[in-house]
């Protein structure tokens, strides 16, 4: 692993796909007829179309999750789904109507209006001397204000509560779109020479207020959008690795992939719009990490332009080396604080001929645990097996759109089964859903296997159907969120990892403190829900999904905050992790330190001043302000947020554009 300033160009695709390989410890050209290469080139090498485009509010929503013709909504009394990308198109939703009525007293209101685009926009502070020579430039850029303020935030509540109410107050003042690695290192020089602030940009889903605009910023702050960066750039067949620019969205990745028979299994709940940038920035899990792995298993070598013009690269792409630290893992989950990420080579795999769902149902949510940790105990893990409590179990069933007299009867029928033979109470049943993808051998025997692990811990078989329709709602549920804000319920996940010792206590404990802290505020009408999603050796990713009707509350996303941060102090004193996947951002800052030890803290520090002595990649993720501010008064170069600067700068007041 070393830096560079010089840019090296990836090797023509002929000697790749023959097994030379950019990069690749042997440097010696390999030898392909120009016709061959052509035929390469044109096969494998070749310009991504997005999920979305340039000016992506033409196809996702400027206020909230996914595409802008998905959405629930109500008709009469009676919350629907629309969306033809989802398998819940046009279908009414009963059942999910009374489960809200149930669950918060709240008849849903289907006059309550979505927010509309604002005409006036926080005036832009303009460094001048950059302004002129990114006009200069071939840079794509644009200071409209629409632009700006839909990427001046991620997907976290408070994100979006405050973008309903347009109190953000400072908003990018301009956006850049690269189109390739080059144009990155030439915008990233020019914001070193004129100090202006970068903040790289891939599909805006951040939970963790990573790409949310620092409010307190006085420099210019500049958007680095990388869609526009999507390239599949090389394949190398004979080694499973391919090459893509850090801006491919997931499931342009995977579409791409499977026409030419390969898949690279990574899976986010966020992956129709994340982008490959991103999951290495925050050091990203997949659904499906049990065959596949997480990004850190899937990536061989990274490509991160830094503020300095250095480029941080491994030039070895060997399957191993012992060669000091893995820079690798440097950039992985400095969630844009020390650079871009430009290209990724990743791993890659034959698409499984089997691909098939299943399901288990359990007496409670105890026995599900002890079935999933003897699972990854004998480490015989299906692609995906996730374990839901009777929280989650009951809110999925309510998803169910109305059938004919012959389904429901069925229904009913499968219902007095699970009570009355099976013995099962309702109020306490939990359900596992299943993926499993390989050969047909393979696939057979791993269903045996993890049906008879279930068998012991009292658990049944209850359907491919229910294990198919539980994994694909996974990307539906995203859109409650907002249909949720909409109807005056705030309401977030939030995720951990634990040890297999304390996972079932962690749970528990959690799920008190929040009943808890919303008694303490007279909060009556809440849901605080957990789901078990990926099992390691020595212990799993557990999410809470937490939400109150917020009717009569002055400030619901402030009160929201709080009782996250007393569940987030029970996560830590009960042995969980500060996040599995999510990453720090902004809103875990304070607590990172002792997370990571001081020393730990110190350590990427060092590694910050050397390659960003301007803090110019200032989105003020990982420490808090207050450690910011104390760095800059060290005496380094680094600047905080706050710190004034010699340049143009506008008051925050409303102006058209």
């Amino acid at each position: 692993m070393h830096t560079t300033n010089q840019h090296v160009n990836p090797l023509p695709l002929a000697a790749v796909a023959a097994g030379g390989g950019a990069g690749e410890c042997n440097s010696k050209p390999v030898n392909m007829t120009a016709a061959a290469a052509v035929t390469l080139d044109k096969r494998f090498s070749q310009q991504v179309e997005s999920v979305y485009p340039q000016k992506r509010q033409d196809v996702l929503k400027w206020y909230g999750w996914g595409y802008k013709d998905s959405q629930f909504y109500v008709d009469n009394g009676i919350i629907g789904f629309k969306g033809d990308k989802y398998p819940l198109e046009g279908c009414t939703l009963p059942y999910f109507t009374d489960w809200v009525y149930n669950k918060f007293h709240l008849r849903v209101n289907e006059k309550t209006p979505y927010p509309q685009m604002p005409t006036e926009f926080p005036k832009p502070t303009v460094n001048a001397p950059f302004l002129r020579e990114l006009q200069s430039s071939r840079l794509n850029h644009s200071q409209s204000g629409e632009d700006r303020l839909i990427r001046c935030h991620g997907q976290t509540l408070h994100d979006i509560y405050y973008l309903w109410r347009n109190e953000f107050k400072r908003i990018p003042d301009i956006v850049v779109w690269p189109r390739q690695h080059d144009e990155v290192v030439e915008l990233v020089a020019l914001a070193n020479k004129h100090n202006v602030v970068v903040i790289p940009y891939g599909g805006g889903t951040s939970v963790s207020g990573s790409i949310t605009c620092p409010q307190t910023e006085k420099r210019m702050i500049c958007v680095l959008d990388t869609s526009q960066m999507n390239r599949l750039l090389w394949l190398n067949k004979t080694n499973l690795t391919v090459c893509f620019e850090a801006g491919i969205v997931g499931q342009d990745m995977e579409r791409e992939l499977h026409k030419l028979g390969l898949t690279v299994g990574h899976e986010p709940d966020s992956y129709e719009f994340s982008t490959l940038g991103g999951w290495v920035a925050t050091r990203a899990s997949g659904m499906k990490k049990n065959v596949y792995g997480n990004i850190e298993d899937l990536v061989v070598r990274v490509r991160m332009v830094t503020a300095t013009g250095a480029v941080l690269q491994r030039e070895c792409m060997a399957p191993r080396v012992s060669c000091g630290p893995d820079f690798n893992q440097v950039v992985m989950g400095s969630e844009g604080t020390l650079g871009v990420v430009t290209e990724v080579v990743l791993k890659v795999r034959p698409l499984p001929p089997v691909k098939r769902y299943g399901s288990l149902v359990f007496p409670d949510f105890e026995r599900g645990v002890q079935f999933m940790r003897e699972v990854a105990r004998r480490r015989c893990q299906p692609a995906s097996v996730r374990l839901m409590d009777n929280e989650q179990f009951i809110l999925g069933q309510s998803l169910k759109p109305v059938r004919g007299w012959l389904a429901n009867m069925i229904d009913s029928l499968k219902k007095t089964y699970i009570t009355t033979w099976k013995g099962l109470d309702l109020t306490k049943m939990c359900a596992a859903t299943l993926l499993f993808e390989g050969e047909e051998e393979d696939v057979r025997r791993q269903e045996v296997l993890i049906y008879e692990i279930a068998k012991q811990f009292k658990g049944f078989p209850a359907g491919g159907q229910n294990g198919e329709r539980g994994y694909i709602l996974t990307f539906v549920i995203a859109y409650i969120r907002d249909f949720a804000l909409n109807q005056q319920i705030v309401a977030e996940s939030f995720e951990t990892s634990v040890p297999w010792d304390r996972c079932s206590a962690l749970c528990r404990n959690v799920k008190r403190r929040v009943e808890a802290e919303c008694h303490t505020r007279d909060i009556k009408d809440f849901l605080i829900s957990c789901r078990v999603t990926q099992t390691y050796d020595v212990g799993a990713c557990v999410y809470f999904y937490f939400g109150f009707k917020h009717t009569g509350i002055a400030d619901p996303v402030d009160t929201f905050e709080q009782i996250e941060t007393s569940a987030r102090d029970e996560i830590l004193a009960s042995g969980g992790s500060l996040s599995h996947h999510h990453g720090i951002g902004k809103i875990r800052s304070k607590w990172y330190e002792q997370t990571v030890s001081t020393a730990g803290s110190e350590l990427y520090l060092a590694a910050k001043r050397q390659f960003d002595p301007k803090n110019i990649f200032a989105a003020g993720n990982l420490l808090t302000e207050e450690q910011w501010l104390k760095e800059s008064k060290k005496g380094s170069d680094i600047a905080s947020p706050k710190q004034t600067t010699e340049f143009e700068s506008s008051s925050m007041v409303k102006a058209k554009l």
